[in-house]
C-alpha cells in the first residue's frame, strides 16, 4: 500500500531541482478560515466524477465532479460551526484562535492526497516534506469519508505523526495500527457493523443471502467479514457480486438479474449511497419486487431514502445507522449563510443556485444546461423558506460525527495547553508548547483523549483508534405523507457490559413485501417435526429435502438434522414429533377377547357345580354308585378348578402371577387327568376281580383309586417344585423396533421345565387313553371305558394342537390359545365324562335302576 501511494504521487509529479512539485494540482480550499491553529479537512462536497481517458500523449487532466451534495455540504459546514463554537469559549483554549481548512476530494483518490500535500506544506504548491507558514500550526486533518482515501492520507500523514480523525471510514484495515499510527476516527470498525448485519439477518430467520459490495477496502472487508460471520451462524449465501465503480453504469444490468432471478429474499449492501444509486436505478427499470435491502451504516442514513422515485424500492429497508447527536443553533447557522459570507464563498455561490434554482449573473451553472432559461439569484433569497437535506438538522448522523472529530481536536489541544509543568508526560516530566506543539506531542493527547457528547456518552478511543461501537438499526417506513423516513427500531451496542448488546423491537418493524409478516428468506422451506434435513448434492447446506424419520424415531423441532430413536418403552406419535407411551400389549380384563374368554370361563365353571349338585341328589341311584361317586366328586372339583385357573392368565401380569399360573395349571390338570387315569384302571380291576378266584379283590378299594391320584399328582408337583427353583418364570416386557406395541407377558424360564410339565400331562392322558381304549368292549354295567376313550382323545387333541399355535403367536394371543385350550380340553372332558350319566339320571330316571343294569349284564 506505501509503494501504491508513493506510485500515484511520483505519477503526478514534476522534480525540479531538490524539491517536487505535484503537478495538475489547480485545487484551492472549498472553505477557510485563519486561525493560529489550523484543523484540516478534506471533505467530499462533490460526487458522482468522471475519469478522463488517460492517452500518455498529454499530463493528465483534472478529474470532473458532476454532482453537489447538500448532505455532504452540510458537513463541511458542521466544521466551520464547531470551530467558530470552539472560538467563541474563551475557557476553552484562551489566547488561541482556531481556524480551518477544507478540502472537497470529490472521493477522488488524487484530490485527496493533493488537499492532504496542500494542507502540510500550507501555503501554494503543495511540496512534500516543506511547510511554508511557520506561524500558522497544522493540529489535525479531518477526513477522508471514502476508508479507501483514508488509507492513502493515513500514509502520507502517518510518517509525520500528524493526528488524522476520520468521520466516516469504517474499513477494519484502519484498525492495524502498525501501519496507521495515527489514525482515528468517530465512527466504528466495519468488523463490529458485518457482526451486528449478521446477527440481524439471523435475527429474522433468513438463511439466504445475498450480498452486494462497492469493491473498494470498504466495500471487500465488510462483506467478507459479513460472509464469515453469516456462514459462522449456519446460513449460506445466495450470491456475492462487486459494484464496479470505475465502470460508468456500475455493472448495475448484471447485479439486477442476479438480484432479480435469485431465491435469496434478503440482499445485504455494503457500499456508498453515490455507487449504489447505478444499481437501484436499474432495478427500477427492471420493476424488481418483493426484496428486503439490508443496509451498511454507508447508505442507511443517505439522501437517496428522499428522492420519492427510491419510495417504493426502499420502503422495508433495514439496516444499521451511525447513532446521530445533538447540535444546538446548527440549523439556525444553517439557515443563515448566504453568498455575502466571505468564507467559502465560491461554493456558497454553487450551493446558492442548485438550491433556488437560479444563477449568479457572472457565475456558469455546470449543473443546468446554458440555452435554459434561469432568474438571476439576487442573493436576498431565504433558505428558511425551503427544506431540503442541507438545513434538515432532525437526524444528524454523519455530520454529528463530522463535529465529534472537530472537538475531539479541540480537546485533545486543551489537554495539552492545561498541562502542568513538572507534571508532564514527556521527558523530564515536561509539557509540550501550545504555540509550537510538535504533531506527535498532540497525538498523545488524542491517544488519551475522554469527550462527554451531548447524547451523555463517552467518546475515547482505544488502542486502534477506534470509539465504542455503537449503532442505530433503523427501518425505512412511509410516513403519511407517503415520504420515506428512517424509524429507530432497535440498536447495537457493544459497550453494554450487562444486557443484550443486540436489541430490536419487532412489532415495530414495517416491510415493503406484500405479506405482512417477515419476509421469508431460504434456499429451501424448514423442515416441520418429524422431518430431517437431507442435503442436495453440490448445494450449499441450506438447501435441502425434508425427509420423514424413520419408523420408531422422531425430530421434535424444526430444521432437525438428524432423527433420534425413542427409548425403548416409547414410541413416536402419528406426526413423529415427541414419544409417546408404547400400548401395552396383554390380554387384560377389558380386551373383547379377554372379557369373552373371562365370561366363558365363570360360566363354564358353573357346569362342574351343577353336575355335582346332581351327583350328590342321586347318589344312591346304581349309576351313581356303579362309577365311583367319591372319585367322580373329585374329578368334578378337579374340572370346576380347571374352568376357573384359566382365570388367572387374564389381565396384566405380574412377578407373582406368572409364578404361580402355569404351576396351577400343572398341578390342576394333573389332578384332573389323574382321576380319569384312576377311573380308568379301576374299572378294569373291578371287571378282572369279577372273576372266581381272582386276586385283585382287595385292590377294588377306593383307596387304591386315591394312591393313585396322590402318586400322579407328587411327580407334577416334583417337577413343579424344580421348575421353581431353578428357572421360575418371571414378568417379561418385549419392546418391537418396528412396533408401537410393549408386549407384556409372561416368560416361562425354562421351556424345558414348561414341556416337561405339558408332557407329563401328555403321558398321564396317553396312559389313560390307551388304557380305555383296550377296556371299551368290558359289560356296559360297569365301563367307563368307552366315555374315558372319547375324552382323552379329545384332551389329547386340543393339546397337540396347541404346540404349534402357541410357537406361532405372540403375546396375549400366545395366552388367550392356552386358556381357549384350556378350557375346551375341560369341555371335553365334561362332555364326555359326565353328560350321557346326566342324561340318563335327569332324564331317564327308568334306566337308572338295578334292574336295567342287571339286565344288561346280564345280556
Amino acid at each position: 500500500m506505501r509503494l501504491r501511494v508513493l506510485l500515484y504521487i511520483l505519477y503526478f509529479c514534476d522534480c525540479i531541482e531538490s524539491s517536487c512539485r505535484l503537478t495538475g494540482s489547480d485545487i484551492t480550499p472549498a472553505m477557510s478560515l485563519d486561525g493560529n491553529i489550523i484543523i484540516g479537512a478534506v471533505i467530499p462536497v462533490y460526487s458522482d466524477k468522471v475519469y478522463k481517458t488517460i492517452s500518455y500523449k498529454e499530463g493528465p487532466g483534472p478529474t470532473i465532479c458532476k454532482t453537489f451534495k447538500l448532505d455532504t455540504y452540510q458537513r463541511a459546514q458542521a466544521v466551520h460551526f464547531a470551530v467558530e463554537e470552539i472560538n467563541k469559549n474563551t475557557n476553552f483554549l484562551p489566547n488561541l484562535t482556531l481556524g480551518f481548512q477544507i478540502f472537497d476530494s470529490c472521493l477522488v483518490f488524487q484530490r485527496a492526497v493533493s488537499g492532504a500535500l496542500h494542507l502540510l506544506s500550507g501555503h501554494g504548491q503543495p511540496v512534500p516534506n516543506y511547510r511554508w507558514n511557520q506561524d500558522t500550526r497544522l493540529a489535525a486533518v479531518i477526513g477522508e469519508s471514502s476508508s479507501t482515501n483514508s488509507i492513502v492520507l493515513a500514509h502520507i500523514l502517518g510518517p509525520y505523526r500528524y493526528p488524522q480523525i476520520s468521520h466516516f471510514a469504517t474499513s477494519s484495515l484502519l484498525s492495524n495500527r502498525i501501519q496507521f499510527r495515527s489514525f482515528f476516527r468517530t465512527v466504528p470498525s466495519d468488523a463490529f457493523q458485518s457482526q451486528g448485519l449478521a446477527q440481524l439477518v439471523l435475527h429474522f430467520g433468513w438463511t439466504w443471502i445475498g450480498l452486494v459490495a462497492i469493491d473498494d477496502a470498504y466495500g471487500q472487508q465488510g462483506i467478507q467479514i459479513v460472509k464469515r460471520d453469516i456462514l459462522k451462524a449456519g446460513a449460506c449465501v445466495a450470491f456475492t457480486e462487486n459494484i464496479i465503480s470505475s465502470r460508468q453504469d456500475r455493472n448495475a444490468p448484471y447485479i439486477a438479474q442476479v438480484v432479480k432471478h435469485s431465491t435469496a429474499t434478503a440482499v445485504v449492501f455494503f457500499s456508498s449511497d453515490i455507487e449504489l444509486s447505478a444499481v437501484l436505478d436499474e432495478m427500477l427499470r427492471q420493476n424488481i419486487t418483493g426484496k428486503v435491502w439490508i443496509t451498511s451504516e454507508s447508505w442507511a442514513a443517505s439522501s437517496l431514502w428522499s428522492l420519492n422515485k427510491y419510495s417504493r424500492l426502499l420502503v422495508g429497508t433495514i439496516g444499521f445507522a451511525l447513532p446521530g447527536g445533538n447540535m444546538p443553533g446548527f440549523g439556525n447557522f444553517l439557515n443563515k449563510i448566504n453568498p455575502s459570507m466571505v468564507v467559502g464563498t465560491q461554493y456558497i455561490k454553487i450551493f446558492w443556485e442548485q438550491v433556488f434554482g437560479c444563477k449568479f449573473q457572472d457565475q456558469a451553472v455546470p449543473e443546468v444546461p446554458s440555452n435554459s432559461s434561469i432568474k438571476e439569484c439576487t442573493g436576498q433569497e431565504s433558505l428558511k423558506s425551503i427544506q431540503n437535506n442541507f438545513n434538515d438538522v432532525s437526524s444528524l448522523r454523519i455530520t454529528y460525527n463530522v463535529y465529534l472529530a472537530v472537538h475531539a481536536v479541540a480537546k485533545a489541544l486543551s489537554d495539552l495547553d492545561n498541562c502542568k509543568e513538572g507534571d508532564g508526560p514527556f521527558p523530564n516530566r515536561t509539557c509540550a508548547d501550545i504555540e509550537n506543539f510538535k504533531p506527535w506531542q498532540l497525538l498523545y493527547y488524542m491517544k488519551k483523549l475522554r469527550l462527554n457528547t451531548s447524547d451523555g456518552r463517552q467518546l475515547f478511543f482505544d488502542e486502534n483508534g477506534d470509539p465504542p461501537a455503537v449503532y442505530d438499526i433503523v427501518n425505512w417506513q412511509l410516513s403519511p405523507e407517503g415520504k420515506l423516513q428512517q424509524v429507530k427500531v432497535g440498536s447495537y451496542d457493544t459497550s453494554i457490559t450487562s444486557g443484550d448488546v443486540f436489541t430490536i423491537n419487532n412489532s415495530i418493524v414495517q416491510w415493503g413485501t406484500e405479506d405482512l409478516g417477515v419476509p421469508v428468506s431460504v434456499c429451501s422451506s424448514s423442515c416441520p417435526p418429524g422431518f430431517r434435513k437431507a442435503a442436495k448434492e453440490g448445494q450449499p447446506i441450506c438447501c435441502f429435502q425434508c425427509i420423514l424419520c424413520s419408523s420408531g424415531e422422531i425430530a421434535n423441532h424444526t430444521d432437525s438434522i438428524q432423527c433420534t430413536k425413542c427409548p425403548w418403552d416409547l414410541w413416536p406419535n402419528p406426526t413423529q414429533n415427541h414419544c409417546v407411551p408404547k400400548t401395552q400389549e396383554f390380554l387384560s380384563h377389558e380386551d373383547p377377547l379377554g372379557v369373552t374368554l373371562l365370561v366363558t370361563g365363570i360360566s363354564s365353571s358353573l357346569v362342574p357345580v351343577g353336575i355335582f349338585a346332581v351327583f350328590i341328589h342321586y347318589r344312591t341311584t346304581p349309576i351313581v354308585r356303579a362309577n365311583n361317586y367319591s372319585l367322580s366328586c373329585l374329578l368334578l372339583l378337579s374340572l370346576l378348578l380347571c374352568f376357573l385357573c384359566s382365570l388367572v392368565f387374564i389381565g396384566c401380569p405380574q412377578n407373582e402371577i406368572c409364578l404361580l399360573r402355569q404351576v396351577t395349571f400343572g398341578i390342576v390338570f394333573a389332578l384332573c387327568v389323574s382321576c380319569i387315569l384312576a377311573k380308568t384302571i379301576m374299572v378294569v380291576i373291578a371287571f378282572k376281580a369279577t372273576r372266581p378266584g381272582s386276586q385283585l379283590r382287595h385292590w377294588t378299594r377306593p383307596r387304591v383309586s386315591y394312591l393313585i391320584v396322590i402318586s400322579c399328582i407328587l411327580i407334577q408337583i416334583f417337577l413343579c417344585i424344580m421348575w421353581l427353583t431353578f428357572s421360575p418364570p418371571f414378568l417379561e416386557i418385549i419392546s418391537q423396533s418396528n412396533s408401537g406395541v410393549l408386549i407384556i407377558q409372561c416368560n416361562e424360564g425354562s421351556p424345558l421345565a414348561f414341556w416337561s410339565m405339558l408332557g407329563y400331562l401328555g403321558l398321564l392322558a396317553s396312559i389313560s387313553f390307551i388304557v380305555a381304549f383296550l377296556a371299551r368292549r368290558l359289560p356296559d354295567s360297569f365301563n367307563e371305558a368307552k366315555f374315558i376313550t372319547f375324552s382323552m382323545l379329545a384332551f389329547l387333541s386340543v393339546w397337540v394342537s396347541y404346540i404349534p399355535a402357541s410357537i406361532s403367536s405372540r403375546g396375549k394371543y400366545m395366552v388367550a390359545m392356552e386358556i381357549f385350550a384350556i378350557q375346551s380340553s375341560t369341555w371335553g372332558l365334561v362332555i364326555c365324562m359326565f353328560l350321557p350319566k346326566c342324561f340318563i339320571v335327569v332324564f331317564r330316571p327308568d334306566m337308572n335302576s338295578r334292574e336295567k343294569l342287571m339286565m344288561k349284564q346280564s345280556n
